[in-house]
C-alpha cells in the first residue's frame, strides 16, 4: 500500500511543555518516530499527525505521521516493528489480537500495546441534500456507498451494518478525501462515515454543497448495538453547521498503541506528556476532549505498554500486573 511519510523537525527551542531533554532517560531511545494514520481527510491523519509534532517538539527527537489504511493496518504495522507508534480501534484491534484480520489471516498481533485513550469513533451516513435521502431506510436499492479506505474501521464494520439494517448497496473504497468529492460529483449516492468528529472531509462538504448528515432510528441503533461491538453516541448539533440537532448513532473507542518493545521509558514520557496537556491535544483536534486519564478503562482489549502503565498507576488510575505487557 502506497504510503506518504510526513515529517516534523523538532528543535531545542520549541521545548516548552515536557522536562528538559537531559532530565529523561533516553537509553535505547530511537533517533526518530512514526505514527501509523489512516487517510487524509479523515480524524486519525489530523489527529495522529498533529500528535507526532506535539512528541517531537517536547522530547527532542524526529517524529512524524505516516499515511496507512488505517486501524488494521496500523496494528499489522505496529505489532511487526515497521511503525513504532500507531492509532487503532477497539474492534479491529479484538481481531488483530485473535488472529483474525484480513491482512493476514491467522497471525495474532499480540506485540502491540495500549498507551492512552483517543475518543470514540461514531459511525454516520453523509448524503447531498438533493438526493432526497434523509434516513438510512431512504438509502436505494443498489446505491454505491463509500466506506472509506479498504481495511479501515469503516469499511470493516459498517458494510456489516448496513446488511443488518437491510440495505443492499454497492461498494466503494477510496480516501474520506476522495470520497467526499465522489459524492459532490454525484459518482457515488452516500458516504459512511466512521471517524473521530467533527470528520475534516464533511465539514470540506458542508463548505462547498448542501448535504445530510443521518443518524439512526432507535430501532436501527438497538439493532447495531445488539449485533455489533459498539455502544450508543450523539453527535451534538454544534459539531457541524448542516444538523439541525443532536444525532443518535453508535461509536467504538480509539487508543493510541506502541509495538510492546518500545524503550519503556520513551511511552512513559509521551503517555505524560500528552495525558497532562489535554489543552493541547484538543487545539491539535477537538476529538481530543476524550483524551483524558479516566477514559483508560475504555481498553478492554489490548495489554499495556509498561512505560504508559507506570505513568497511569503514579498518578491513581490502577492497571493491574495482569493486563500489563
Amino acid at each position: 500500500m502506497k504510503t506518504q511519510l510526513v515529517m516534523a523537525a523538532a528543535f531545542a527551542s520549541t521545548l516548552v511543555v515536557a522536562n528538559p531533554a537531559s532530565a529523561q532517560d533516553r537509553e535505547g531511545w530511537p533517533d526518530s518516530f512514526t505514527v501509523g494514520t489512516a487517510s487524509q481527510g479523515g480524524t486519525y491523519f489530523a489527529y495522529g499527525s498533529g500528535w507526532a509534532n506535539f512528541v517531537a517538539e517536547n522530547l527532542g527527537i524526529s517524529g512524524g505521521a505516516e499515511i496507512t489504511g488505517g486501524p488494521m493496518q496500523n496494528m499489522a504495522l505496529v505489532h511487526t516493528g515497521n511503525l513504532q507508534f500507531g492509532l487503532t480501534t477497539m474492534g479491529p484491534a479484538r481481531e488483530s489480537m485473535e488472529g483474525n484480520s484480513p491482512l493476514a489471516p491467522g497471525v495474532k498481533m499480540d506485540n502491540v500495546c495500549a498507551i492512552f485513550p483517543m475518543y470514540e469513533t461514531p459511525f454516520s451516513v453523509t448524503a447531498l441534500s438533493d438526493s432526497g435521502i434523509t434516513s438510512i431506510s431512504d438509502i436505494p436499492d443498489g446505491a454505491t456507498i463509500g466506506f472509506g479506505p479498504a481495511g479501515s474501521t469503516s469499511d470493516t464494520y459498517f458494510p456489516r451494518m448496513m446488511e443488518t439494517l437491510g440495505v443492499n448497496f454497492e461498494r466503494r473504497n477510496g480516501s474520506w478525501s476522495d470520497l467526499g468529492t465522489q459524492l459532490q460529483d454525484g459518482l457515488i449516492d452516500v458516504v459512511a462515515f466512521a471517524a473521530g468528529i467533527p470528520i475534516p472531509a464533511v465539514s470540506q462538504l458542508e463548505v462547498q454543497t448542501d448535504v445530510n448528515i443521518i443518524g439512526m432510528t432507535d430501532e436501527e441503533a438497538k439493532k447495531i448495538t445488539d449485533n455489533f461491538p459498539v455502544s450508543e453516541f450523539v453527535i451534538p448539533a454544534s459539531t457541524y453547521q448542516s444538523l439541525e440537532k443532536d444525532s443518535r448513532v453508535v461509536s467504538m473507542w480509539n487508543f493510541a498503541i506502541a509495538n510492546c518493545d518500545v524503550p519503556e521509558s520513551l511511552v512513559y514520557e509521551i503517555t505524560k506528556l500528552t495525558m497532562e496537556n489535554n489543552d493541547k491535544m484538543v487545539s491539535i483536534h477537538k476529538a481530543a476532549r476524550t483524551s483524558i486519564p479516566k477514559n483508560y478503562t475504555k481498553n478492554t482489549v489490548l495489554p499495556w505498554h509498561p512505560g504508559a502503565a507506570r505513568w497511569f498507576n503514579e498518578n491513581g488510575y490502577e492497571i493491574p500486573e495482569s493486563q500489563i505487557k
